[in-house]
């Protein structure tokens, strides 16, 4: 029984690390535009070098604002850089990371998170 405690604070530490808000952890970087009972736009804001903390967003789609150069970690620790360019919108399911801004310009955009 002793045993099954930490395995079970684990599991719950884990599962509230994934749903992270962006907007409640990081509202430096997301703000909330419009949040309904179909979807929540946020804007985003990073400058070069800045870095957002572990959050999660639901099924989404991210359209740019201006060309960038972001890098994300999951929660498993795989990175991904990703350059957009501006104009672009790109489609990603469910994930949990964390975003830096790489580049040397601004990154701006909306994400568009599906609820239904």
């Amino acid at each position: 029984m002793k045993r099954l405690i930490p395995i079970g604070i684990s599991i719950l530490a884990m599962v509230a690390a994934k749903a992270q808000d962006p907007a409640k952890v990081d509202s430096k970087h997301y703000k909330v535009l419009l949040d309904n009972e179909y979807v929540r736009v946020l804007d985003v804001h990073h400058q070069p070098g800045e870095k957002s903390p572990t959050h999660s967003h639901p099924k989404h789609v991210v359209y740019s604002f201006m060309d960038s150069i972001v890098k994300f970690t999951s929660s498993e620790g795989k990175t991904d850089i990703r350059t957009v360019k501006a104009g672009q919108a790109t489609w990603h399911t469910a994930e949990t990371h964390t975003a830096e801004n790489v580049g040397k310009t601004d990154e701006h955009a909306l994400d568009i998170e599906l609820k239904k």
